[in-house]
């Protein structure tokens, strides 16, 4: 990395570090809304508080100052004289009420737009002289459309004038700050507010609103009808600190300016950095806020690449279909003349379904100029359905196919990710699934798609369907209450699949008609299963099932030398057939035994075993009295050696065919299962013992073929898995033994010595030796995190936006519709969600691999690492790397990345230190959604790489 990189990292750092802190002894332009106080508008004291109010949760301060902008001169005046209502009862003039009940006017009856204020208070006060009620304690007035809350306000019905302000409780905190609220805007939140509800219009001291991401904040605002508000020093920003009361990371001042419906028309304005004025100005602007998403023009980002030159990067245009639907359509042109463009379609239907189409198409001259240059394209669509959407039935599509070289022309298509980058494969799925509710049968189709990036070729299946019913007992009694027969324990299914595949066809011959016309296979497989279960002295489960297959083929193959050592193969079409069966009974049981241990916290251990044993027959569908077995001799002469070739003519089809010689023997296979169990600590109050799994499974099986002319026994085979603390660890391994002698050779080919191995039809154990262990797998695999070793209640109870029931499995069908949302965002951008509830986070994944082939024996033995941590509350450190315990060397996919919370901000920095994707990008972005386009990168591509093109 150059040393003008290294100092634009750290100086950015630096940069930010200062930002995040500077605001603890900055000077700013406005005070922020928890330091703001208006004034009480009161050159008296307050109403003598009663011993009733007294016992009220909040205790008042008395304020002699006047409000700034209210009416001059105008008092509370206390009237302590005792008059007579109308109807002769006494109506005292600071009347106080201990309960939250409407208050009745006892001032004199006004006009018809007095008679519709609807008030309601902790406590009241009422001067007859001056037709002025004062209202304190979680105050409300409504009237009409308007609703105003707050901790004090004042209603003058003589010049039909409503003010709201808050009130500082005995520790000083201003607190009942008013919230108003006209008609269908959003609630506005101020340090005091003066309303004439005759004329409706007011002033606002210091407000704060929010609609769609925006927010408007400090300053004055007056409204002068019901369509204009007319605005002076306010700050309008997407940066959301001013709903807890603080002065925002970011924003446009605006020293005047009307704000409409939909939008804002301003007159000098200027940006504001956390408090500090930018002198960067405008003599006036425009500012959309409208209540709907809108269409408009989506600026580029500038840039140079090494390989391909200076580029304009992402411009474009935003397109608001509907409130259901938009379209985003970007381009970027490099100067050397490669360009790409895409077009991603969102679209939401709440409660039935979600998903987003993205279409890429790209052209890069990386070669010399004249050289064609490499086109790219690719498709990749998302869609989820909601299950409680359209009962029974479900469709969803996962969608990701294109050019093998997509990833690697267009990496910053992906943001660089290295997953995306390294990936060997595409896979793409659309299904439809129907269930019909009380019958057991479903129907599911499917359109799949495989691509091997390294090999470039692609299959197809065009389409998948099954058709199936459910295990049924054919001959149970639908009224029967006692105990079933055991011929009414026979069940019975069917299964269905239609498949028309294409396998393994090169990218280049994909779209060709004769790639359709002679490469696609298709067939109908049909199976028909039939079991019986029942129990046999009383500790035995015995079993017979016997399962017929059917299959229908449409084209066959024909082999044929066209030459003396050309083998030829035509595809011949046409309906044919085909069926097989097989039989198999099984007998198992299970035995434990219990080790008990005394004066100690280990109370006891358990082991179960459960062996098997299975007799199965199939008969020999290879011979060649079976029809659709052939054998093709070559017509061959000297030099050539006569060569035969046995095959079936169904050999090519996506649906199998029948095949192999007679299977008739014994299956034998056992499983252990330990178990521990501890006594309770004496401070445990439940009291209740734990049990602990030692080992979840560990499982020996082999084969004995009666049939077969030699080496009857099959290789015996080992596998396992067991978990630690908790399963937060989980180990599984799997092997295979040999057991017949083996003995190794030396032969001589091209003047060259060769070993080579010989395989007698002895057991090894005759020779007093165990049976050879050929290959073995273990893997140990886990995710540490403090979470994990102590859940917390609201961990269990709460998902990201929504709540579900800790009763139900956590599955999709469960979730909320704001858990599936926030879902399907993350699963679009993973990257974008940095949790730093979590501390730390560590992910390991151990494999070891040994193969010994007598001749020669390898082993792999690697370490993959992935997790995070929080360096400080804001500071988090991601990792992901590869260790090659046997090559002593980390792999080239290593790579780090440094996320920095800056509440409104965000700055990223992603690494990969070494090998071929060697790069770092650094983005310093604002978060809100509406923003994205504000952000400062510095990247170095892993295409500037010298060796990029010799791939």
């Amino acid at each position: 990395m150059k040393f003008v990189n290294l100092s634009f990292l750290f100086a950015l750092i630096l940069i930010v570090n200062l930002i995040a802190f500077a605001h603890k002894g900055r000077a700013i332009r406005f005070r922020s809304t928890a330091d703001t106080i208006i004034q009480l508008d009161s050159t008296d004291k307050f109403p003598r508080i009663t011993a009733k109010l007294k016992k009220t949760k909040r205790t008042y301060k008395a304020k002699n100052d006047t409000v700034p902008g209210i009416i001059a001169g105008d008092t509370i005046k206390k009237d302590t004289s005792k008059k007579r209502s109308p109807s002769g009862k006494l109506v005292l003039s600071n009347d106080t009420t201990k309960r939250r009940i409407p208050l009745e006017d006892t001032t004199k009856k006004g006009s018809n737009l007095d008679s519709d204020i609807k008030e309601i208070a902790d406590s009241s006060y009422n001067d007859i002289k001056t037709q002025i009620s004062y209202r304190i304690g979680n105050a409300r007035v409504t009237y009409g459309d308007f609703e105003l809350d707050a901790e004090y306000i004042r209603i003058d019905r003589k010049n039909h004038l409503i003010f709201a302000s808050g009130m500082h409780d005995k520790k000083g905190r201003y607190i009942g700050r008013p919230i108003s609220k006209q008609g269908k805007e959003s609630p506005v939140t101020s340090d005091s507010l003066l309303f004439n509800y005759a004329t409706k219009i007011g002033k606002i001291y210091n407000p704060y609103t929010e609609q769609d991401g925006n927010y408007i904040s400090h300053g004055e605002a007056k409204r002068l009808n019901e369509d204009e508000v007319a605005y002076h020093n306010v700050i309008f920003s997407a940066c959301d600190k001013p709903s807890r009361g603080e002065t925002p990371d970011y924003g446009i001042v605006i020293t005047k300016g009307i704000g409409e419906q939909k939008r804002i028309i301003s007159g000098p304005a200027y940006l504001e950095i956390e408090g500090v004025p930018i002198p960067i100005g405008i003599p006036f602007g425009f500012f959309p806020k409208p209540n709907t998403r809108s269409s408009g023009i989506m600026l580029p980002t500038f840039g140079e690449d090494a390989t391909l030159g200076f580029f304009l990067r992402d411009f474009g245009y935003y397109l608001a279909l509907s409130d259901y639907a938009d379209l985003t359509n970007l381009g970027t042109y490099y100067s050397n003349g490669s360009y790409e463009v895409s077009s991603a379609l969102n679209y939401m239907n709440r409660y039935k379904y979600n998903g987003n189409l993205t279409l890429a198409y790209s052209s890069h001259n990386y070669g010399l100029a004249g050289d064609p240059p490499h086109k790219d394209f690719h498709i990749n669509w998302q869609h989820s359905q909601n299950p409680n959407a359209s009962p029974g039935s479900t469709f969803s599509a996962s969608v990701n196919a294109g050019t093998s070289s997509f990833y690697q022309n267009n990496p910053a298509s992906t943001g660089y990710n290295l997953q995306q980058l390294t990936q060997n494969n595409l896979r793409s799925s659309i299904s439809y699934s129907r269930t019909w509710a009380g019958t057991p049968f479903n129907l599911t189709t499917s359109i799949d798609h495989s691509q091997d990036l390294t090999n470039k070729t692609v299959s197809l299946t065009l389409p998948n369907i099954n058709f199936s019913m459910s295990s049924i007992n054919p001959f149970a009694s639908k009224d029967q209450v006692d105990v079933p027969k055991w011929y009414q324990k026979i069940t019975l299914a069917y299964n269905m699949t239609a498949t028309n595949t294409l396998t393994n066809v090169p990218e280049s011959q994909l779209f060709k008609s004769e790639t359709l016309t002679k490469r696609m296979q298709n067939g109908i497989q049909h199976q028909i299963p039939v079991g019986l279960s029942l129990n046999v002295f009383k500790y035995f489960q015995f079993n017979i099932n016997t399962n017929y297959t059917e299959r229908w083929y449409f084209q066959s193959i024909y082999k044929h030398y066209a030459r003396a050592d050309s083998l030829a193969t035509d595809t011949i079409p046409g309906f044919k057939r085909a069926g097989n069966y097989n039989v198999s009974t099984g007998l198992s049981t299970k035995i434990y035994g219990t080790f008990n241990f005394k004066n100690s916290r280990l109370k006891a251990i358990r082991h179960v075993i459960t062996p098997n044993i299975a007799f199965s027959y199939s008969p020999d569908y290879s011979s060649l009295e079976r029809s659709y077995n052939r054998i093709i001799v070559s017509n061959a002469t000297v030099p050539y050696p006569v060569v035969s070739q046995r095959y079936s003519i169904f050999s090519n089809s996506s649906i199998g065919y029948p095949g192999g010689g007679t299977q008739a023997g014994l299956n034998f296979s056992i499983d252990n299962n330990i178990e521990a169990k501890f006594r309770a600590k004496s401070t445990d109050t439940s009291q209740t013992d734990k049990k602990v799994q030692l080992l979840q499974s560990l499982a020996f099986s082999t084969f004995y073929n009666f049939a077969a002319d030699s080496f009857k026994l099959q290789p015996i085979a080992l596998s396992g898995h067991t978990g630690f603390f908790g399963d937060k660890v989980n180990v599984s391994f799997s092997g295979s033994f040999d057991p017949y002698v083996t003995k190794v050779y030396d032969t001589v080919a091209s003047g060259r010595v060769f070993a080579y191995a010989r395989k007698f039809n002895r057991y090894t154990w005759l020779d007093g030796k165990i049976p050879r262990l050929t290959n073995f797998n273990l893997s140990i695999s886990g995710t540490l995190n403090p979470a994990a070793f102590h859940p917390s209640a609201v961990n269990n109870n709460n998902m990201m936006a929504g709540q579900f029931n800790p009763n139900l499995p956590n599955t999709l069908n469960n979730t909320t519709e704001a858990q599936r949302q926030s879902l399907a965002l993350l699963n679009s951008d993973p990257s974008a969600y940095v949790d730093f509830n979590i501390p730390w986070n560590l992910s390991i994944n151990y494999s070891f691999t040994y193969g010994d082939a007598y001749t020669s024996s390898q082993h792999v033995n690697t370490v993959m690492l992935s997790g995070d941590f929080s360096l400080t509350p804001k500071w988090k450190i991601q990792f992901n790397t590869n260790y090659d315990l046997q090559a002593k060397q980390l792999s080239s996919a290593t790579s780090f990345a440094i996320y920095r919370d800056l509440h409104c901000w965000d700055l990223s920095i992603n690494w990969l230190p070494f090998g071929f994707y060697k790069s770092y990008n650094v983005t310093l972005k604002v978060k809100s959604d509406i923003l994205q386009a504000l952000k400062l990168s510095k990247r170095s591509d892993y295409t500037s790489n010298a060796n990029f093109n010799n791939y």
